[in-house]
C-alpha cells in the first residue's frame, strides 16, 4: 500500500553508512486502535498484540508484492498465543486471550512479558517457492521487541536492535504505537554498532515519541544520530482482514458431505467467527443443505 499523504499509519525505510545500516521506523497508532476495536482487548492485551502487529508492518516492508509473513508468539501465559500476518503492508491479526488483567510490572508498566511467559517465537515466510521459510527461538524476554532482535540475530544471522511501543490513556486507549528494526549488515565496525547502541539508548521509548507528535522521519534521525540516512521508501499499512463468505464456503465444503450433514443434523445451522476481525458468518439450514447438494462425500479409507 503506497500513499502520497503520510499523515496516518506510515513507515520509512531507510539505509546508511553505504549500506550497512537497514532502518525501519513505523508509527502504527491506527493500526492498533482498530485491533483494539475489533477484539476489545484490555489494556495489556492491547500492548502485547500491538507490539506484534507494529513488528509484523516493520517485517513486512521487507517483503515483495504478493510474499506473506506470519507471525507467532506462543508463551505459556495467560495471554495464550498472538499471531499477525502481513501481506502487501494490509495486515490482521489477535491474541487468544484478549481479556487477561495483570499488575503492573516492577517498572509501573502494563506486564507484557508476564502476559505471555516462557515459550517460542515462530517466523513464517511465503516468498512463492515451493516450501516456505520458517524460523523460531525461545523467547528471551517475553517484551516481542528484544525476542525479535534475537531473532534476527540467530536465525537471519543479522545483528539488530528492536523497539516496540505502545502507549494507552488511562482509560485503555490508544495515545500512539510505533517501532524500529536497525538492522547490521556485514562489515560494520565496532564504533557503527557502539554509535547506533548509545542512539538507541538516548532515543527512548518510540511510543512516546509519536505521542509527542513525532513522525517517523523524526525518529529515523535519532536513530541514526552522527550518520546520513537515505530514505528508500515510505509506505502506509492498515489492519485489514480478507475472510469473506465465499472462502468460509470453500472451508465447509471441505468438510465434506458427512460432516455437513452432521452439523445440519446436530445445530440445523452454523455460525462461524474469524478469528482475526470477529467477523460472524452464519450460515442457515437451507444454505447448509445446499453445500451438502454440492459436497464430494468423503473417501473412505
Amino acid at each position: 500500500m503506497a500513499d502520497a499523504n503520510f499523515e496516518g499509519d506510515y513507515l520509512v525505510r531507510a539505509v546508511a553508512n553505504g549500506g550497512q545500516i537497514l532502518a525501519l521506523v513505523a508509527r502504527s497508532t491506527e493500526l492498533v486502535r482498530e485491533a483494539r476495536r475489533l477484539h476489545g482487548t484490555s489494556p495489556t492485551a492491547t500492548a502485547a498484540l500491538g507490539r506484534v502487529l507494529t513488528a509484523a508492518a516493520l517485517m513486512g516492508a521487507t517483503l515483495k508484492d504478493g510474499q506473506t509473513l506470519t507471525l507467532r508468539v506462543v508463551g505459556d501465559g495467560p495471554a495464550g498465543w498472538i499471531v499477525a500476518t502481513v501481506r502487501d503492508m494490509r495486515i490482521k491479526g489477535y491474541i487468544r486471550e484478549p481479556h487477561i488483567y495483570l499488575p503492573l510490572n516492577a517498572a509501573g508498566k502494563l506486564d507484557v512479558a508476564q502476559a505471555i511467559g516462557k515459550g517460542m517465537l515462530y517466523v513464517t515466510k511465503d516468498l512463492g517457492l515451493r516450501e516456505p521459510y520458517n524460523g523460531c527461538v525461545p523467547l528471551v524476554s517475553g517484551e516481542i521487541g528484544k525476542d525479535l532482535a534475537y531473532y534476527f540475530t540467530v536465525s537471519e544471522q543479522t545483528p539488530a536492535a528492536v523497539g516496540l511501543g505502545v502507549l494507552l490513556d488511562p482509560d485503555g486507549e490508544v495515545r500512539a504505537a510505533g517501532g524500529y528494526i536497525l538492522q547490521l549488515l556485514p562489515g560494520a565496525s565496532e564504533e557503527v554498532v557502539a554509535q547506533l547502541e548509545a542512539n538507541v539508548e538516548a532515543t527512548g521509548p518510540v511510543s512516546h515519541l509519536f505521542a509527542e507528535g513525532c513522525t517517523p522521519e523524526g525518529v529515523l534521525a535519532l536513530l541514526l544520530r552522527g550518520f546520513t540516512p537515505t530514505i528508500l521508501a515510505r509506505q502506509t499499512f492498515a489492519f485489514v482482514c480478507d475472510c469473506s463468505r465465499e472462502r468460509l464456503t470453500k472451508v465447509l465444503l471441505a468438510l465434506g458431505r458427512e460432516e455437513l450433514e452432521a452439523l445440519l443434523t446436530e445445530q440445523g445451522e452454523v455460525e462461524a467467527k474469524c478469528g482475526f476481525c470477529n467477523r460472524v458468518y452464519r450460515f442457515s439450514r437451507e444454505e447448509l443443505q445446499e453445500l451438502i447438494e454440492l459436497a464430494e462425500p468423503k473417501e473412505k479409507n
